[in-house]
């Protein structure tokens, strides 16, 4: 009875035991779950701004480049009537006048391309900026516990 008295009672404090290292072991686990969620939460922050700083710096730019495009439209309106003769200035060459209306129209070609490409990346990102939401709420989907589901 003696030993089977003892044999019980360190079975039962084995089961005491190990109890709380069970609740030590899920407090850690819930502690360690609790920052890799609060250390994804700061890099989709960063994301965010990265993207913001880039859309924004992309707005300027095609800002800019609408600025260029119009002062590029000015000049080539006034230049298509030097050429036409409907303007008074008749101190420049026929022949520097087509070159430069050329150039005009090359650059011109330039912008749109470049105009393009900026447009590619607005949408890039906005699709960046659409698919990290997504990603977010299946993220809350999936912490909801198992019974909620």
């Amino acid at each position: 009875r003696k030993q089977a008295n003892e044999y019980s009672t360190s079975s039962s404090d084995d089961e005491f035991e190990s109890k709380p290292s069970l609740t030590h072991q899920a407090k850690r686990t819930l502690r360690s779950r609790r920052k890799m969620e609060k250390e994804t939460k700061q890099l989709i922050k960063q994301e965010e701004l990265k993207r913001l700083h880039k859309a924004q710096s992309v707005q300027r730019q095609l800002e800019e480049l609408e600025e260029r495009q119009r002062a590029l439209e000015i000049f080539g309106v006034k230049l298509e009537r030097e050429l036409r003769g409907e303007s008074d200035s008749g101190t420049k060459d026929e022949t520097q006048m087509l070159h430069e209306w050329f150039e005009l129209v090359l650059e011109k070609n330039k912008l749109m391309r470049y105009e393009s490409e900026l447009l590619i990346i607005a949408q890039e990102l906005e699709l960046e900026d659409h698919q990290s939401r997504l990603e977010q709420k299946l993220r809350e989907k999936m912490a909801v516990d198992g019974k909620s589901k």
